[in-house]
């Protein structure tokens, strides 16, 4: 009498589930790689903050030679900040991308409960019936034996 639970689509909901954990892998991987590109990008902009300007006592070789060193900083930066836009618009679309699998596994998740519940309810029933059955079958029994 008793039956088990099956989901007739519980291979849909486990691809859904794979296709969720490995957009969750590609925003983490995303997420690492613009934080990586800031910290690269600060540690620029603090190596152009150090360097600028003149300090007394520094001969004129040394100072072309910075200038040379600032403008490849200036140059990295901006190579930075563009690369960070690119990683942030990326992160964004990874972001939803993650939404939007998470809804479709939540989709198919709670279709499966639905399921569930009404297979727990018609296996109440089942056995409500059973039960007022055999009730039948003894009082039927009681009525005949009393007479």
């Amino acid at each position: 009498m008793a039956q088990r639970y099956k989901f007739r689509l519980q291979k849909l909901l486990e691809l859904r589930e794979e296709k969720e954990e490995e957009s969750k892998r590609l925003f983490s991987k995303s997420q690492n790689d613009k934080i990586k590109v800031e910290t690269e990008l600060n540690n620029l902009k603090e190596n152009y903050e150090n360097y600028k300007g003149i300090r007394p006592g520094e001969d004129v070789i040394y100072q072309k030679i910075k200038r040379n060193y600032l403008f490849a900083l200036e140059g990295g930066i901006k190579v930075k900040e563009k690369e960070l836009i690119l990683k942030e618009q990326e992160l964004e679309f990874r972001r939803k991308d993650l939404k939007e699998k998470q809804v479709d596994r939540k989709t198919v998740e709670t279709l499966k409960e639905k399921e569930y519940s009404s297979f727990i309810k018609e296996q109440d029933r089942l056995e409500q019936i059973d039960i007022d059955e055999f009730a039948l079958y003894a009082y039927m029994r009681a009525l005949k034996g009393g007479e």
